[in-house]
């Protein structure tokens, strides 16, 4: 699913602006006291740019501090940051500036959502995953979540509707091997054991979203009836009907198998059949 601006910021969203939270009091907190939210939306995290985070803050540190919530332990989930948290840990840090807030599991599912949205780090599975969550957590609908992350619902019903695709085809979104526009394709054919070999064959084939589209059609046409087979008639054998009945002026019809075929001619009354008997060198002794 493209994504477009969200139009709010997280401070629109829970009236708390984000100069309250650029002006709060940051703490310094021990990274083992830190703990990753488990509902967090992103499942991957891309290894290699982890590692190119964790070499900018060896040089420069932690520059944005992260946003938690205080736990019944004692400890504190991470509310946003986490790639902070993880990159940090690689980088050897003991300690990470924080700021604490009393946010409810409400509050912060739904920051954990935008700031990855706003910041384009979730696949579109784990964009549809997260957005279900909420639904399901806070009792919302539709309407109410668009409102809630800036979408329209229309976004958000394309999104939630790539839940609906065969395992396989799931896992080519979250591997980035098929784009939303791929996978809209593939939710358009209605078989699910076709849908999946769609899916294969765009990846394996490198299909284009047109190219998908137009097979996800061919998928959907219902198959051909025994009698439809049978009435096909190869362009050769058209050809020939043709040219027979050009040669002897009578409609002409060709059967066949592999093994045998019938050749009928048609005649129209006794004297057509004499003629006809006539032009094929048959004589009525």
């Amino acid at each position: 699913m493209k994504k477009g601006g969200l139009g709010k910021g997280l401070g629109s969203i829970f009236d708390n602006n984000i100069e309250e939270l650029e002006n709060a009091d940051i703490r310094t907190l021990r990274i083992s006291e830190i703990e990753p939210n488990a509902q967090q939306p992103r499942r991957i995290f891309d290894e290699e740019k982890l590692e190119e985070l964790a070499n900018s803050i060896r040089e420069h540190g932690v520059i944005q501090p992260l946003i938690v919530r205080q736990k019944e332990n004692g400890n504190y989930e991470i509310v946003a940051g986490e790639r902070r948290w993880r990159a940090s840990r690689i980088a050897g840090l003991v300690e990470v500036p924080a700021i604490v807030r009393d946010y409810t599991q409400e509050q912060t599912m739904m920051i954990a959502m935008i700031e990855n949205l706003q910041r384009e780090d979730l696949n579109p599975i784990e964009e549809a995953d997260g957005c279900k969550f909420l639904m399901e957590q806070c009792n919302m609908t539709q309407e109410q979540l668009a409102e809630k992350l800036g979408k329209s619902r229309s976004a958000v019903a394309n999104c939630l509707r790539l839940l609906n695709l065969p395992e396989k085809a799931r896992q080519y979104v979250s591997d980035g091997l098929l784009s939303a526009g791929h996978a809209r394709a593939v939710l358009a054919v209605e078989n699910t054991d076709v849908a999946e070999q769609l899916a294969e064959k765009i990846v394996k084939n490198g299909m284009s979203v047109r190219q998908a589209e137009a097979e996800a059609r061919l998928c959907n046409m219902p198959p051909k009836t025994k009698s439809e087979k049978k009435d096909e008639t190869p362009d050769y054998i058209s050809a020939l009907e043709r040219k027979i009945t050009e040669s002897v002026g009578r409609k002409c019809k060709l059967t066949y198998t592999k093994q045998k075929g019938t050749l009928t001619l048609e005649y129209y009354g006794n004297d057509d059949l004499s003629q006809l008997l006539e032009l094929l060198g048959v004589y009525d002794e």
